[in-house]
């Protein structure tokens, strides 16, 4: 088997993504999806290394641990926060200009 960019291997890591949503589902991670899953290991555990085998892709997703998925899911509800603060903190600023 080759290494590839993780990318090219998400539909054949699909049934392993499901399993890991329905681990975290078992646990109280109920709104949890495959995409934010998929979103989650790019963004964290393949950031650095994108180029992997299948069997290292498969062993990234079933030992992701929750606590990796809920910074990553913190973190990216405060980028989201941040930004609308700033659109209000932007709107209330230019309707005080003279």
């Amino acid at each position: 088997m080759e290494r590839k960019h993780v990318r090219e291997w998400k539909k054949h890591v699909y049934p392993a993504l499901k399993s890991k949503e329905s681990e975290f589902r078992l646990i109280g991670y109920n709104e949890i999806t495959v995409d934010e899953l998929w979103r989650c290991l790019m963004e964290t555990i393949w950031k650095k290394n994108p180029e992997k085998y299948l069997h290292e892709i498969i062993q990234d997703i079933f030992h992701l641990p929750a606590s990796t998925y809920m910074n990553f899911i913190t973190v990216n509800a405060l980028k989201v926060d941040d930004s609308d603060l700033m659109a209000s903190i932007q709107a209330v600023t230019n309707n005080e200009q003279p």
